[in-house]
């Protein structure tokens, strides 16, 4: 284990109790997991070391005890399709935005997909009764003016309860499929810029963004008008990263442009430098060699290749694959080779003899 830059005397004793005590109380079997936890408890008591503040360690164990709580609440459903959904706390419920948000939640409910919200009331709400309590995830921020949860999700065992921002966020994204985004005030602006930064830069996997708003508005398109004239047209955008982001006309359409990123895709890892994009049918060597000549940039060496999975890789085995050595950036062009994958036809061609 590590000691960083001041090596401690007793660091060798230290690091063997630590082994034992993760071998006798984390239950888990020798091997990478089991090392993480053996890391973590190391962490922890160089904090005594560092003679960190009361603060700081309040708010350390405070963010570490609330993502290891949402962790295990949202384990059950690990494999649903989840869409968390952004808005205000404020709009009315006669308003065409909650109308909006209620009738996407009930679709997205209608193709098996579970609704993550703040769990506050307005456009929260909305996103909880669509679906329903039983298909939806409440993440409530603990604020001085707002004390409950909305009635919808209140008693369901998947409310969590988040003292920090931050954490609350990476519930949001790391559980996320898809985001769409319904208008509202600073705090949707945070999640929604969050979220693009975290999909523009490859922190996040790719996925759906999706802006919708009720009947007769236009939020959304001075939104992007604004996105266009002041950071694309400045240079502060690339010209792909306007990909990572589509307007919905109304609920259906918004349910339709989520469920088509999934159409042909499935999902993506790295393995080590490799990105391996998982598909639901095989792609022909046609349609790779298209694929290569129009998206080839994203790789290191220019080549697009398919297959099984690779060596390391333990989930979704039985997909097959389009990988390639990446570059690790320009993830507005992956999204648009994403979106050319999704333009094939589901049922794939032979090829030719």
């Amino acid at each position: 284990m590590t000691e960083g830059n001041r090596p401690h005397p007793d660091s060798h004793a230290r690091d063997e109790a630590i082994r034992d005590l993760a071998a006798r109380y984390s239950e888990l079997p020798d091997g990478r997991r089991r090392s993480l936890i053996e890391q973590m408890i190391a962490t922890s008591l160089r904090l005594g070391r560092d003679d960190s503040h009361t603060g700081e360690l309040k708010l350390i164990n405070s963010a570490l005890k609330e993502l290891r709580y949402s962790y295990r609440v949202f384990r059950p459903w690990i494999l649903r399709r989840k869409i968390s959904i952004f808005g205000s706390a404020r709009t009315p419920e006669d308003h065409p935005d909650y109308i909006a948000a209620r009738e996407f939640g009930r679709l997205m409910g209608e193709a098996d997909w579970m609704s993550i919200t703040g769990a506050g009331d307005g456009i929260m709400k909305a996103g909880h009764e669509g679906p329903g309590h039983e298909s939806s995830f409440g993440l409530r921020i603990r604020l001085p003016f707002e004390t409950t949860a909305n009635e919808v999700i209140a008693a369901d065992p998947k409310l969590i309860n988040f003292r920090y921002f931050f954490t609350r966020k990476v519930m949001f994204l790391t559980h996320s499929d898809a985001i769409a985004a319904l208008p509202g005030g600073f705090g949707t602006m945070d999640e929604l810029f969050e979220a693009l930064t975290l999909i523009q830069t490859g922190k996040s996997y790719p996925m759906p963004v999706v802006l919708l708003e009720g009947e007769g508005g236009s939020y959304w398109r001075r939104w992007v008008d604004f996105i266009r004239e002041e950071l694309l047209e400045n240079g502060w955008l690339s010209p792909a990263d306007m990909s990572l982001l589509e307007i919905a006309s109304d609920p259906a359409d918004a349910r339709d442009r989520v469920l088509r990123f999934y159409r042909v895709y499935h999902s993506c890892r790295y393995v080590r430098d490799e990105f391996v994009i998982r598909l639901k049918r095989r792609i022909t060597e046609a349609e790779r060699a298209d694929l290569e000549k129009r998206f080839g940039m994203l790789a290191k060496d220019g080549v697009l290749r398919t297959g099984g999975p690779l060596d390391g890789e333990e989930e979704h085995l039985d997909l097959p694959r389009l990988h390639f050595a990446s570059k690790r950036r320009d993830f507005g062009i992956l999204r648009q080779l994403i979106d050319a994958v999704n333009d094939l036809d589901p049922t794939p061609a032979a090829d030719p003899a």
